[in-house]
Formats: C-alpha cells, structure tokens, sequence
C-alpha cells in the first residue's frame, strides 16, 4: 500500500528525519494561511503517482494570495488520471545539493538492499550504475551505525554531511523493518545551508503487513481510471507511456507491452479484457482508454473465449457513441475472426493478422503523433 508524500514525511518525522515545514491544504483558504505561516512554498498534488513536476502538479507560490489561486487550480484537476483532492504546501527550500537514498527488498535475492547516489532527483533507472552504491543487509544483524559509515563514506561524502547521511541510513532502515515497507524512499535528499534535509519521501507498505500496523492510515489506492474498469470487471494496470493497449488475456497483455517496447514504444497501460467479456463491458473499457487522451490505441486479440466479432462490436459501438479521436491499431485472430474482420473492414478499419507488425504500426503512429 503506498502512502501520500505527507503521510510519509510524517513517519520520516517520526525518526527523527529532517522534513521541511508543511501543512495539508484541501481549499484555497487553507493554501493561503498555510504560505501566511511558512513563507514561499511548493504546492504538491497528493496523488499515488510519479511524475508529478512534469504533468503539472508541483507549483511554486511566493504569497498568501498565489497560494490561493494555484490551490484553486490545483484542486480537482486531472493529473495522470487521478483526481486531486488535497495539497501539500510545504516551504520551498534554498538546495544546494540532491541525493538520493532508498531502502527496498530485492526480488531476485529476497534481501534487504540499501541504494543510494549523488545524482538525486532523478529515476534511479536513469542513473548508471556507476553513480550508485548498492549494499545488501543481513536481516539477522540489520544496519548498525559502521553501514551507513561506509555508505556515506563510498559517496565521498564528508564533514556534517557524512555524519548526517551515515545516520540517516541507519533510522531509514529502522522505518524499512519495522513498519514493514516494502520501499522507503528519499528523492530527492537535499542538502540546505549544509544540512540533509527530506525534500520528497515515498513509503510503501506491504499489504501482507498491515494488520501489524493499525497506526497506518489506509489508503484507497488505483487512479480514477483503474476504478472505472475495474467496477466494469475487468483487470487494469496504469504505466506511463502514450499507447494505450487492451488484449485478452494476462499473457497477451504482457506480451503486448513487452513488443511495443521492443519497437521502441511506451505503453499507456495493462487492460486485460479476456475471460469472454461480452460487446458492453469490453466497450466500456475501450471507451476508458479513449478517455486517457493517448497517442495510438493497440487493441490486440486472440480470440478463444473471447469472440472477436464481439470485439469488433465493441470497437465500432464505441467509435459510432462517443468516437474514437486517435488512430487505431487492431490485431483479430482466433473464435469468430472471419467475422470480427468483416464487421471492421466495413467500418474502413483494418485490422492486423500478425501481432509483431501491429505493434510495429502502433508505435510508429505514436511517433508521429509526438
């Protein structure tokens, strides 16, 4: 379960980790006395998804009354097919410097690892490997104050720096082990007038763990658009690409998004829309990812249980109600697909045999799209 940046600045706090000053915000009124009492501050967007100084959801207010106006803006946009409903206005700060630190567990070796580079701010995928320092713990031994020492020490880092980080280390663990979190996260960790400062914190907890930890607030997660199809009963999974894809199946979805990236696109989104679903929930779910304003959609079926004229029902049913803006890639082979084609062909949409060729097109048209 993931927690909103100030749920997770709050447990940070808890430790006795460094945050800036902030306050929730859910009105303009409250953005406004809230920059009163802490100075120039940074809106942030609570919403469980990254990305959010790029889609709009970060802004900088340097009185009471921009407060109020950006809150006004803010509050109740879409931002990433979320719904903002609250804000974090929280004192910008004068940084010097950003790293980034992370506690997680590696799947591959079921143990603890500790990340962390000078290079903060970023993805930690869009940092190379030589940037960042990586150390497994020992669940038996955990991090004593040596572990961060040597940490700090393979940053480079030195003087109040080194000691603050080597600490920090040491109390993220803590966090990571005892509220049983699956990732704690600092990006950036900043340094402001020569101290480590939590600029950003994510903290995911492990659903399994819950019932340890009344003391968590739960949160409802998926993004408006993950409720709308899965109230339709069907599987979906928000990414951040601009090719929408729906297919049949959790392996062919997978294998989807798996060959538009291998031509070199991003995928939108899993849509499994397998499991026989009938013309009107499968139009339901098309008409979401028209709603998802994307580059090209990739609807791609091997139909078994799942008809493919029922599809191509779907599809036009769809495209005569509330229209389908953007081009349109379908790939149709299996139960009924003789039919499922013809219906298509006669609505002036082609429709592909071959599933490497389809997301061929499906990304080139994204291309031309950009």
């Amino acid at each position: 379960m993931k927690q909103y940046e100030y749920l997770a600045k709050q447990t940070l706090a808890s430790y006795g980790i460094p945050i800036p000053p902030g306050k929730v915000v859910d009105n303009p009124d409250q953005a406004r006395k809230a920059v009163e009492e802490i100075g120039p501050a940074a809106l942030k967007a609570q919403v469980l998804v990254g990305g959010r100084g790029k889609a709009g959801g970060i802004r900088f207010a340097s009185t009471p009354s921009e407060a109020a106006q950006l809150a006004q803006q803010m509050i109740g946009m879409d931002l990433k097919g979320y719904t903002v409903e609250r804000l974090y206005a929280e004192a910008k700060l004068d940084i010097d410097q950003e790293l980034y630190i992370s506690v997680t567990t590696d799947r591959n070796t079921k143990e603890p690892l500790v990340m962390a580079s000078r290079a903060g701010g970023m993805e930690i995928e869009d940092v190379s490997d030589d940037q960042i320092v990586r150390r497994y713990v020992d669940p038996r031994v955990g991090v004593e104050p040596y572990f961060g020492r040597e940490m700090a020490s393979a940053l480079g880092l030195d003087g109040t720096i080194f000691k603050e980080f080597a600490d920090l280390v040491v109390k993220l663990y803590r966090i990571y082990q005892e509220k049983d979190a699956e990732l704690v996260e600092i990006n950036p960790l900043t340094v402001v007038h020569g101290h480590l400062v939590a600029a950003d914190a994510r903290l995911n907890i492990d659903d399994s763990a819950l019932f340890r930890h009344p003391e968590i607030e739960r949160i409802e997660e998926g993004s408006d658009l993950e409720r709308k199809v899965h109230e339709i009963g069907l599987a979906y999974v928000e990414l951040d690409g601009d090719i929408a894809v729906m297919a049949n199946g959790a392996g062919m979805a997978m294998a989807t998004l798996d060959a538009i990236q291998y031509f070199g696109g991003k995928p939108a989104n899993f849509l499994d829309a397998g499991g026989g679903a009938s013309v009107e929930p499968t139009a339901q779910a098309l008409g979401v990812l028209v709603s998802m304003h994307p580059k090209v959609i990739f609807v791609n079926i091997f139909g078994g249980i799942t008809r493919c004229d029922d599809v191509a029902r779907a599809i036009l049913q769809v495209k005569q109600t509330v229209g389908i803006p953007v081009p349109l890639v379908v790939r149709l082979v299996g139960t009924n697909e003789a039919e499922g084609v013809k219906l298509l062909a006669d609505a002036g949409i082609a429709a592909y045999s071959e599933m490497a060729e389809a997301a061929e097109q499906a990304v080139k048209l994204a291309g031309e799209g950009r």
